[in-house]
């Protein structure tokens, strides 16, 4: 058994039927002490520098009994109600199961957090955007054939991380710091997933194991012959003139967080915008707390619809742009299929931000009449040379799978 996963079980069973917290929702210095050498996770407790003898004043400031603590909270082993810590009973079944075990805590790593990174000089933008730099990571190495060097890895997840932010205003010291810091807290993912046993660390490289290769087929919802499809037709609504949309088969349990992303590639979308799901009475989406959707990694399609059964899907607030998700059949995969897949298709996607249906009908009308006014300005913002270049009835079934293939 991995090493983080004997420890997120020792750890589990030491909660026991609950343990008293701090103000600040933290486990206290005293249990903290008992712990690091009870899991045996190699914090130091006191560092000598000189004469001086510098003591641990915080559990927060424990990093690899950290991981631990928020490991057990993201695979529902545990839960924090009120200032006490408590075991969450539905889910002690997972500690006679190392195989469920291990799962629970691969696919919840995304959801760990900043918590179990060494405090370090200066932030890192793999910080706030862990869950996505995590995952970043992990497909990286997935998608390699055999080991890749760490510091490609690193650059994946920069370029991931560093996407949603604007940081041309930073000098050359403040960027180089600022990647230097992003880059050490990769490494120190890479070494948490080691520790579940998910990735070989070599030297300069990293590698996927086995175990790991088979934890992403089913973080990213790539099924095994025989598991259950779906086959789903996904319908861009009150586009009347020119129907948009695609059949696409995807894993009946599909997490919406995965199904959101397939949606976003198959219609060819940038994913520049917030969206939900609907199901008639529930929304689902980020686990953002304004916006209090349930949390869409926490639900599967098949929990929600059956064949013959609908699922409103939104994108973008400002334009929305509403799609149906038509649940038209159940199937198995095969051997050699690959899923998600797109096996047909109608008219190419509009372009971001054109301004929802309406803005999309006018913007056709004037690419069309080259005599418009606005003609040649329509032409500039989508930044063609020729206008001939947008054609609304294009579709590429190769393209399409091409950028599901991509944005797994």
């Amino acid at each position: 058994m991995a090493e983080l996963v004997e420890q997120v079980r020792a750890f589990t069973e030491w909660v026991g039927a609950g343990r008293k917290l701090t103000q600040t929702g933290r486990l206290t210095l005293a249990d903290a002490k008992v712990l690091v050498p009870l899991l045996k996770t190699g914090d130091v407790l006191e560092k000598t520098i000189g004469d001086h003898v510098y003591r641990t004043r915080s559990s927060e400031h424990l990093p690899d009994l950290m991981l631990v603590v928020e490991c057990a909270k993201s695979a529902r082993l545990v839960r924090k109600t009120g200032q006490r810590l408590v075991p969450v009973k539905k889910n002690q079944a997972l500690l006679d199961d190392p195989q469920k075990l291990w799962l629970a805590l691969f696919t919840g790593f995304d959801q760990v957090g900043e918590a179990f990174l060494h405090p370090g000089f200066g932030e890192s933008l793999l910080r706030p955007e862990f869950a996505d730099g995590s995952r970043a990571a992990l497909t990286s190495l997935y998608d390699a054939e055999g080991a890749v060097d760490i510091g490609n890895v690193c650059a994946t997840v920069w370029n991931v991380v560093s996407a949603p932010y604007v940081l041309d205003d930073l000098t050359e010291l403040q960027l180089e710091t600022l990647r230097i810091t992003t880059d050490r807290d990769t490494k120190e993912v890479l070494d948490a997933l080691q520790r579940l046993g998910a990735v070989t660390l070599r030297d300069k490289s990293a590698e996927l194991t086995e175990l790991g290769r088979s934890g992403m087929r089913r973080l990213l919802g790539e099924p095994e012959a025989g598991d259950p499809i779906y086959q789903v037709k996904i319908t861009l609504l009150e586009i009347e003139s020119l129907p948009v949309w695609r059949r696409v088969l995807v894993p009946a349990g599909i997490r919406l967080d995965r199904l959101h992303v397939v949606i976003q590639a198959a219609m060819g979308w940038d994913n520049y915008h917030l969206h939900n799901f609907v199901d008639g009475q529930t929304y689902y989406g980020e686990a953002e707390p304004e916006l209090q959707y349930r949390d869409e990694r926490k639900v599967r399609l098949d929990d929600l619809v059956k064949p013959g059964g609908r699922l409103l899907y939104n994108y973008d607030f400002g334009d929305s742009w509403d799609h149906e998700i038509l649940v038209e059949e159940a199937t198995v995969a095969t051997a050699d299929g690959r899923y998600p897949r797109c096996v047909a298709g109608q008219a190419a996607c509009p372009p971001e931000d054109v301004g929802g249906t309406g803005g999309y009908a006018r913007l056709i009308q004037i690419l069309g009449d080259p005599g418009h006014p606005e003609h040649q300005d329509i032409v500039g913002w989508l930044g063609l040379d020729d206008p001939g270049r947008f054609d609304p009835a294009r579709f590429s079934i190769e393209e399409t799978n091409q950028r599901l293939a991509v944005r797994r």
